[in-house]
């Protein structure tokens, strides 16, 4: 059935302004003053903002990690993304294992399929690379629409790969035109700091912090920018938290090395204090990289605004405070890291850096939505209003207050890192490819009808829209 948005202010990331939106076979088909279609349903958006919808480049949904499963499936997290103004999501297919590359990703097609509310893609992540994944690799990437290999410099025991398959990848990734993700901690330095801990007896969640410092989050953040440059290829560095990973990308970007930046929400907006909380409520806000002191919050806002930092991923990766957090309770390191951000990642940039002051509301579309879009082979279908584009709008009161609490979110997890936070500015209704998926705050989508989207990759062009 066609579609008519009226009433509203259409939000891109270069333009705002009233008009009309037609929707036809879930696609934008026109943008104008006063449209009428007498086979059109007519959706009044008067007093609200028109966005296009949320990409969020980084989720982890029914990922095994540290003994155990994440708590958000492909059901409850594709839910909670909708419900918080987020159409479509990159999630990690983990290879861990598998003696073929594609077996990782027939993997993850199972756990989306007949699940997910709304349109997906995947990263690969690559742990090492032999003779054969190699030689498999580009034609994975090809077949499957990959446009991202994401490469761990963390974890030692369970993802860290060296420096040669960095390497290795980034050269994969500048012949394929593919970007390569990296998250930039020195894990084997964590685990020595890490056992030096347990070994005076600090077993506490805020040792979690203590153990993975922001020097070697900036260390590795300039190894994997030297070993990209080497290679001549993009790189992607994951939930940025510290000055000292920014001061390294803004340098780098100075000398015109291919770098983008992502951070998330928690760092934003949480500090380190919060691993410190007692009776072990500090385990809530365990994941990696740690939240860091309050003073590195203004850091990444000035990175946002300067356009050096580019996207805001959450970083989805939800464990229960009860049965699973607490598998570490005599032991930090045992804490399943991850938290549950899904749902508030939208609301929380529009609250905190719209509302404040901090950025415009355009360029809130730029990191929301637009510049994933560009860098990750999504643009111009999803990521912007305008015709011929996927019809992937939310309707956006900016004048609604509500409180984040774990009572009323839609997350499968018994807490919020957010509780009790109150954010100005929700989502009312959200359509993908057209159609409803929430409406006036209620659930109305259907399960698989999400689309694995592949993406375009476009060989030797670095994405200057992104960087300027």
């Amino acid at each position: 059935m066609k579609k008519i948005v009226t009433g509203g202010t259409i939000v891109t990331a270069t333009e705002t302004y009233q008009a009309d939106v037609l929707i036809e076979d879930g696609k934008i088909s026109k943008i104008g003053k006063e449209l009428m279609d007498t086979e059109a349903e007519i959706i009044d958006a008067t007093g609200q903002y028109v966005f296009p919808g949320g990409i969020d480049p980084h989720t982890h949904l029914d990922m095994p990690f540290n003994n155990t499963v994440t708590d958000d499936d492909w059901k409850t997290g594709t839910i909670a993304a909708a419900f918080g103004g987020t159409t479509t999501i990159l999630d990690f297919c983990l290879t861990a294992g598998e003696v073929k590359l594609i077996d990782a990703v027939e993997k993850w097609h199972e756990k989306a399929k007949n699940k997910a509310v709304i349109d997906y893609g995947f990263h690969l992540m690559i742990g090492d690379l032999n003779e054969n994944t190699l030689a498999e690799l580009p034609q994975v990437l090809q077949q499957e629409g990959i446009s991202s290999i994401k490469v761990f410099l963390a974890y030692a025991k369970e993802f860290q790969a060296t420096d040669r398959t960095l390497y290795q990848a980034f050269k994969v990734g500048k012949e394929m035109g593919a970007v390569v993700m990296v998250h930039c901690e020195n894990g084997s330095v964590i685990d020595e700091l890490v056992e030096e801990a347990k070994a005076l007896g600090h077993t506490e969640p805020i040792y979690h912090a203590l153990t993975r410092p922001p020097q070697l989050e900036g260390e590795a953040t300039k190894r994997a920018i030297e070993l990209a440059h080497l290679a001549d290829a993009e790189l992607y560095v994951v939930h940025v938290t510290c000055k000292e990973a920014v001061d390294e990308i803004i340098s780098a970007r100075k000398k015109g090395y291919k770098v983008y930046g992502e951070t998330c929400p928690p760092y934003l907006v949480l500090d380190q204090t919060a691993l410190a909380k007692p009776n072990f409520e500090g385990a809530k806000y365990v994941w990696s990289p740690p939240l860091r002191p309050k003073e590195h919050q203004q850091v990444l806002w000035n990175a946002l605004k300067a356009k050096q930092l580019q996207t805001i991923g959450s970083d989805q990766c939800s464990f229960n405070f009860n049965g699973k957090k607490r598998l570490g309770i005599d032991d930090f390191s045992k804490i399943p890291n991850g938290g549950p951000f899904i749902e508030d990642r939208f609301s929380i940039l529009y609250s905190e850096g719209v509302a404040k002051g901090k950025i415009t509301i355009n360029e809130f579309v730029d990191m929301i939505s637009t510049n994933a879009a560009k860098i990750f082979g999504l643009f111009p279908q999803k990521g912007t209003i305008a015709v011929g584009s996927d019809a992937d709008i939310v309707l956006f009161d900016p004048n609604k207050e509500r409180v984040i609490s774990a009572d009323t979110h839609h997350m499968n997890v018994d807490y919020s890192a957010f509780e009790g936070l109150t954010v100005k500015g929700e989502p009312v209704s959200v359509l993908s490819r057209g159609e409803f998926v929430v409406k006036d705050k209620e659930f109305v989508g259907e399960f698989g009808r999400g689309q694995y989207i592949k993406r375009k990759v476009k060989k030797g062009e670095f994405k200057e829209a992104v960087t300027n």
